[in-house]
């Protein structure tokens, strides 16, 4: 079997077509952490007339050398004022409250004594103060979110204050999620044999999907049989955008799951990627839904997740992958030891702005030892030509938290 380079892997990944984008119109308070599909554009100026940014007196600034002005009215907001601002005259206006006509400053209530219906400038302000110019906020026909947009709150607030009661967004693809093998017992069934062991792969990817803005469907475990995980996965590939499953992936007489692709007339993307952990992962599509097999030990399966199942999830939203490389310094030696792309499991800190890491309490051993995921967790990538680092060194790391 030929493994092909990680970076190539990534590269097949990023240049995979979806051909069409689901979307759907969402309520807007339902839409945050999903993709915007539309540009959102204005079709108004805020504010659309000058507007008051303090309660005061709204007067034309020709008139501040003569010290005091007559209040001739008053303006609340959201009031729709039609007296005009007279010489020597000033109307009481409040914070969003349209400016008079006629006037062009405004002067706060802390700047002025009222004496019964005029007030006495105390301290004077420059022309156009605490006056909130046409457009101010944005102007007609201004793009403010651009399409592909992740939805925070204030992307919500301001589609809100432009009247969009229910933007356009990708839906978020549904990960059918099973994990193969005979050994595997689900959560509260009873063991039977000391050859049985607990199944974690499907609860960890479970919540991997959940964080990173898919939606799971939980398969559970499928026995080591080949008509019973044939069907899980066609089943699974009808009702869902991507099946990821675990285990089955390798060389034994048990590993279908490689079979079962071609069976199902999938189109195969790449077959084992020389990269540690795990190594025997599957891509295939049909369509433009997508089969991902991964292995079967808990680490191996977690981290190649994170790799290739995420940016997949990201893929299907037309977003790009959240997973981000940052660079940090060696507190203690790293030794490499293949020759593969390699995720190591490390602790980071973050100390004057600047990235430390660790492996304090990282046990060596095989790639099932999901203990080590535990804490302020980050993945050591070093890539097939990086020999063992010092202390000191600068290395790239991904943070999951």
């Amino acid at each position: 079997m030929t493994f092909i380079h990680f970076d190539e892997s990534i590269t097949l990944i990023n240049e995979l077509e979806i051909k069409k984008y689901k979307t759907e119109k969402l309520y807007l308070c339902d839409t945050q952490n999903y993709i915007l599909a539309e540009d959102i554009i204005t079709d108004h100026n805020s504010p659309e007339y000058p507007t008051s940014a303090m309660d005061g007196y709204a007067f034309a600034h020709k008139d501040i050398h003569l010290g005091e002005l007559l209040i001739s009215s008053i303006n609340p907001a959201g009031s729709s004022l039609n007296d005009k601002i007279e010489d020597g005259k000033c109307i009481k206006t409040f914070t969003g409250s349209l400016m008079p006509e006629g006037s062009d400053t405004l002067i706060p209530i802390e700047n002025v004594t009222v004496d019964n219906n005029k007030i006495i400038i105390n301290k004077p302000v420059p022309k156009g103060f605490s006056v909130r110019a046409i457009g101010e906020n944005y102007s007609k026909n201004e793009k403010l979110i651009p399409k592909n947009t992740k939805i925070n709150f204030p992307e919500i607030g301001v589609m809100a204050s432009l009247n969009i009661v229910s933007p356009l967004i990708y839906r978020k693809p549904t990960v059918s999620i099973l994990s193969t093998g005979s050994e595997l017992l689900e959560l509260g069934q009873t063991q039977t044999n000391d050859a049985q062991i607990r199944s974690s792969n499907n609860y960890i990817l479970e919540a991997i999907v959940k964080k990173y803005d898919g939606i799971p469907v939980q398969l559970g475990c499928i026995k080591d049989d080949k008509e019973s995980i044939t069907d899980a996965i066609s089943n699974a590939l009808e009702q869902s955008d991507i099946v990821v499953t675990t285990g089955g992936v390798s060389v034994g007489d048990f590993d279908f799951v490689k079979d079962i692709i071609y069976e199902l007339n999938c189109e195969l993307v790449f077959k084992g990627v020389r990269v540690k952990p795990g190594q025997h992962i599957i891509l295939a599509r049909k369509d433009d839904k997508f089969i991902i097999g991964l292995p079967g030990f808990a680490y191996s399966s977690t981290v190649t997740a994170l790799l290739y199942l995420v940016p997949l999830i990201s893929k299907l939203q037309n977003s790009q992958s959240p997973m981000k490389i940052v660079k940090a310094k060696l507190k203690e030696p790293f030794i490499k030891r293949t020759k593969k792309a390699e995720f190591t499991a490390c602790n980071y800190t973050l100390i004057h702005g600047k990235y430390e890491i660790d492996f304090n309490g990282k046990k060596v051993g095989s790639s099932a030892i999901l203990t080590n995921m535990l804490g302020s967790i980050a993945l050591l990538v070093t890539t097939e030509d990086d020999n063992s680092k010092d202390i000191g060194e600068e290395v790239n790391i991904i943070i999951l938290d």
